[in-house]
């Protein structure tokens, strides 16, 4: 692939979009006609993840280009990056060009940081700049988080902080794209729009709710409570943030199924919005566009709401890229990981700086090149009392713990994990092919060994937060506020 010509990027980050809810990815029901459109002039890629299936590690992974092991810190949402290690945002900016960033960050964002951005506006960074101190508690004495039981209350018609928050978000990022028409920057711009929808409260506009009733909605996969997986670590996580528990009967799932994607397809119009404005401003053409998440949802499947777990609903994301240089409509299958923004990023503006080791870019995966690439995710965080590490493998999806017994999933015969291969005896070979790439990806380190380090950092933040009975008494927050709204805890 010959070198890109310099352009601008426009980055746009949605909070907790599942991949399967696209209408270009197939859903059955799901309304996302902007990012359809940007699709069809795009490429898609299909075997897209997280580095960490939850808000804070994953947006400092991808902000870093780094996995959250070669980092040792930024694990869970009690340990948000400050600008200690340097990010894509440092490297284009320190190479002269504009990067500014409008909407959700969830960094530390203490006075003096430093998170690599020419600009931040409408930034929401982690309460008080600690973040969910709760998440530091993940052995036997873990309280079942109060948050959770507010997820089926607030799911229904309306306006939330959120929804509020998001229309700010666009209408910002419309008048900054609106400022630059006709202007001629030296250097190509990058800007980054990062919404909080669909991520909960439930609550979604009612022209946007309505549009998903129960007949349309039905009900998650395996949500009886018969069909529900029982390995250990999705118990440890059911038990310690029960989303479900407030759900009373069926009518209550399904209102829940549309709030989520009710909030999927506002998202989307504010996503449209954006877009919109950079055509109305003649930008479109010199700009390319980036679309993904941070982290998916598991919207009722398995009786799971949230993420956290690394079935595909959590921990794979949408990610779509179009613009010059791209094959407009076309899928790729090749493993990628938001890691790769940084390299990506940097190609896009024509930045020399060599990205940080492991993140490719994505213009370069989708015109063929690394197509036997292995991709990570790894999770530290609250409800879990031991790490996960997952590895995507071409059609493979090796799921690794510190001591509870591995998860192996086939994703082209069985898209829907719906049976695990790891017991099976025939499979010891192959386990045993993805237990050493999986090592490789480490750096050679045992993941019990990766697990200890997390869990003694975390030892330490609690430590020095008072100790398990100080971050009791402080509270629960089940969702991070927007900037201006107090935080409410319960």
């Amino acid at each position: 692939m010959p070198a890109l010509p310099p352009q601008n990027l426009l980055v746009i980050l949605a909070d907790e979009h599942s991949p399967k809810a696209l209408g270009c990815a197939g859903h059955p029901f799901v309304q996302t006609p902007n990012l359809d459109r940007l699709a069809a002039r795009g490429t898609r890629f299909t075997a897209a993840y997280t580095p960490s299936p939850i808000c804070v590690p994953a947006r400092a992974a991808m902000a870093t280009g780094q996995a959250l092991h070669a980092m040792g810190r930024y694990a869970d949402n009690a340990d948000p990056y400050d600008g200690a290690i340097p990010s894509w945002h440092h490297m284009v900016r320190a190479a002269g060009h504009e990067v500014v960033s409008i909407g959700k960050l969830h960094f530390r964002g203490l006075p003096g940081d430093d998170h690599g951005f020419t600009e931040e506006r409408l930034a929401m960074h982690v309460v008080e700049g600690k973040g969910d101190l709760l998440a530091l508690i993940r052995d036997e004495t873990a309280p079942p988080r109060k948050g959770a039981a507010k997820m089926a209350a607030g799911a229904g018609p309306g306006e939330s902080d959120y929804t509020r928050y998001d229309r700010d978000i666009a209408a910002a990022a419309e008048a900054w794209l609106q400022a630059k028409q006709g202007a001629a920057p030296d250097r190509p711009w990058v800007l980054f729009v990062s919404l909080v929808t669909p991520h909960f409260p439930l609550t979604a506009p009612p022209q946007h709710f309505d549009r998903y009733p129960p007949e349309v909605v039905g009900m998650p996969k395996l949500y009886a409570p018969d069909q529900r997986p029982t390995h250990p670590f999705i118990r440890d996580y059911a038990a310690t943030v029960p989303y479900d528990s407030g759900v009373t009967d069926q009518a209550t799932v399904q209102r829940m199924l549309a709030g989520y994607y009710g909030l999927v397809s506002f998202m989307d119009e504010q996503v449209g919005r954006i877009l919109a404005a950079l055509e109305g401003t003649g930008l479109s053409g010199a700009t390319r566009v980036l679309y993904t998440s941070d982290h998916g949802d598991n919207v009722g499947a398995r009786g799971l709401w949230g993420k956290s777990v690394m079935y595909e609903e959590s921990a794979s994301v949408p990610m779509i890229l179009a613009g010059q240089g791209v094959t407009p409509g076309a899928v790729c299958a090749t493993p990628v990981c938001l890691t790769d923004l940084a390299a990506t990023v940097l190609e896009a503006v024509g930045c020399a700086t060599p990205p940080p080791a492991g993140s490719a870019s994505l213009f370069r995966i989708a015109e063929g090149a690394e197509a036997d690439r292995t991709v990570l995710s790894e999770y530290h965080a609250s409800g879990s009392r031991e790490a996960a590490f997952l590895l995507r493998d071409g059609p493979y999806k090796y799921v690794r713990y510190a001591t509870y017994p591995p998860q192996l999933f086939d994703l082209a015969a069985d898209p829907e994990e719906l049976a695990d291969l790891a017991t099976d005896p025939g499979n010891a070979l192959l386990l045993a092919r993805l237990e050493i790439a999986l090592r490789e990806k480490l750096g050679g380190a045992d993941p019990a060994e990766i697990d200890a380090g997390v869990k003694a950092r975390q030892a330490a933040i609690l430590a020095a937060n008072g100790g398990r009975e100080a971050v009791l008494a402080r509270g629960d927050l089940p969702f991070s506020p927007p900037p201006g709204v107090t935080p409410a805890w319960s």
